[in-house]
């Protein structure tokens, strides 16, 4: 039995999920041999192991669900565009994101910004939860806070802030500093106050925010999934538990939720069946809340094949071959094969030099390691036929210093009825960008957790010219339902940076499916900050709402809709508004 007394969030424990329904604290102790228990939800519980009792890391000694997924980042004209300026210039709307919280799962927020303080200099956050600080504020042999029940971080309440802007220095007494900016970009996109100095506004600029910094993915995990040094990484059991956060942060302060989520990732099915989309999905139950989440920006970068073995002509070929380039300086990489269940791949290679690697026979619960002769490469192949509530088939091909060239992945049937699968690469920044499939496929490229069901998953498109984002993921999900919903503003869009000089706050310009789900986060805030207290419904849903910006979405008369790349539009708050009334 492991007995918590130390900081989890450290490099000595390993992280699990685990997907439970144990009636108590105590029985789950009792299943997963550790009081080093974090609660999600009904569904999820994140559980902690010394490193060493972990460790090798592999899917046969854990299982796939478990082992946390690495996100990375998916990086005022453009609120013109979108339709949310409109809205403030009608006064019986309402609608500027009063008395709703905006809530961020990121790198952090420059709290000293004035774009987040009120005009009496006074802060805009009701809590910021650091994951990276190194106590957690309680004492983890005693008893837990209710409204703060997590094992590592600290919180910052909306008092604390106030007193450290208060101060000659407030890093000392809230050193919750955003050393990124991608979090404080977003939160400005999304609910930055209006600021004539800075000729900026977000897009709920009255609205309150709920801010979680993330802490880095752990060491063994970037090892275990290969992440390049320099590249910024987040585990899913923290975005999880940074939903649990905002959540228990707005049933504090009874007020509606919009959670953005500025992340991505190119793990899993591609179906929305993965721990941090089921938890999102979760939300459906509570009225007053709402997710927004990035398409990603995968389109163009050649991550995905589309494969199909069986063919229509001659019926099932021997296999299907998947060219694969890897360029100079690969550390490693993994690609995950996903089909519907029942059917079956296996999998053979041949290396740049010619070597061939035969089919690698179906063995359950166990990894299967291949060593070339000319190459240093080593593959490590694992299959999974049965993942549960996925109700997928995974074959796991983990390539481990990789020889630069061209490589060859046959893909063989086993059992299979419409011969169609699917192979994705780590998502960009995990990966060289002169690592591809030669002959990919821009569609089902859309990134979890957007490809879940509940979340407004949002597209990028130029405000400028009005043309798609030559990355903006494109789908639909890999079980056929429509994402992204809608498209929005996302390159070069203008919003606030960082600076290491104390006072000093440049504007800057960003791209990515983020930004683009940070001006939907806003003006879904803003249709809560309309509907609260005094709108003609007692409450509103997260459908309707989803359903309200799409009935408002300006649609191009020679496009036909939904469709893979817009969704049913481009983001038209006001326009949302008129929807209503009609």
């Amino acid at each position: 039995m492991s007995d918590c007394t130390a900081n989890v969030a450290g490099q000595d424990y390993a992280d699990f999920i685990y997907r439970h329904n144990a009636a108590s604290l105590d029985e789950l102790t009792d299943i997963l041999g550790t009081d080093c228990i974090s609660y999600v939800n009904e569904s999820y519980v994140v559980y902690h192991l010394p490193l060493s009792e972990a460790l090798p890391l592999s899917i046969p000694n854990h299982s796939y669900e478990s082992i946390p997924s690495l996100f990375g980042l998916m990086d005022t004209t453009s609120m013109e565009a979108s339709g949310i300026v409109s809205t403030f210039r009608q006064p019986a709307l309402e609608s500027s994101g009063t008395g709703v919280i905006v809530g961020l799962i990121d790198t952090g927020i420059d709290y000293q910004n004035p774009l987040f303080r009120n005009p009496d200099g006074s802060t805009r956050i009701l809590g910021l939860w650091d994951q990276t600080a190194p106590d957690g504020g309680f004492e983890l042999t005693g008893n837990r806070p209710f409204l703060f029940p997590f094992l590592y971080g600290k919180e910052y309440t909306e008092e604390d802030i106030n007193q450290a802007l208060r101060s000659e220095s407030p890093l000392d007494i809230v050193p919750a500093a955003d050393t990124s900016g991608h979090g404080t970009f977003l939160a400005g996109i999304a609910a930055g106050r209006y600021e004539p100095s800075m000729n900026f506004v977000g897009a709920a600029p009255l609205s309150y925010l709920g801010i979680v910094k993330l802490k880095p993915a752990k060491e063994y995990l970037r090892q275990y999934y290969m992440i390049p040094d320099n590249a910024d990484a987040y585990q899913s059991n923290d975005i999880m538990m940074g939903i649990t956060y905002l959540t228990l942060l707005a049933r504090r302060h009874r007020m509606p939720l919009v959670i953005c989520l500025g992340l991505g990732t190119n793990h899993g099915g591609h179906s929305g069946a993965a721990p941090v989309g089921e938890v999102l999905n979760s939300l459906r139950a509570f009225m007053g809340v709402a997710a927004v989440c990035p398409a990603g920006n995968e389109a163009g970068l050649r991550h995905h094949y589309l494969g199909q073995v069986n063919r229509p002509a001659g019926g099932y070929s021997d296999y299907d071959e998947v060219e694969l380039r890897v360029g100079e300086g690969e550390k490693g990489f993994a690609i995950e094969l996903w089909a519907n269940s029942p059917e079956i791949y296996t999998v053979g290679f041949v290396s740049p030099t010619g070597e061939a690697i035969q089919r690698i026979p179906l063995t359950l619960n166990s990894e299967t390691t291949i060593n070339f002769s000319l190459e240093p490469t080593v593959i490590a192949v694992s299959y999974a036929t049965a993942l549960g509530f996925q109700s997928s088939y995974l074959a796991s091909l983990r390539f481990i210093s990789p020889v630069p060239g061209i490589w060859r992945i046959r893909v063989y049937p086993t059992i299979t009825f419409s011969g169609v699968y699917h192979m994705w690469l780590p998502s960009e920044g995990f990966i060289s960008p002169d690592t591809y499939f030669l002959q990919a496929d821009p569609y089902t490229t859309i990134v979890a957790p957007g490809n879940s069901e509940f979340p407004i998953t949002v597209s990028t498109y130029n405000h400028m010219d009005g043309s798609l984002f030559i990355h903006s993921s494109r789908g639909y999900t890999r079980d056929g339902r429509t994402k992204p919903d809608l498209a929005a503003p996302g390159v070069d869009v203008y919003g606030p940076g960082i600076s290491s000089i104390p006072g000093e706050y440049p504007m800057i310009r960003m791209t990515g499916s983020s930004v683009a789900a940070a001006h939907v986060a806003g003006a879904v805030a803003n249709i809560y900050s309309w509907q609260y207290p005094v709108g003609p419904y007692p409450v509103i849903g997260s459908d309707l709402v989803k359903a309200t910006l799409i009935r408002g979405a300006n649609r191009n008369p020679n496009y036909t809709y939904p469709n893979r790349e817009w969704g049913y539009g481009t983001l038209d708050l006001y326009n949302s508004f008129i929807s209503l009334r009609d």
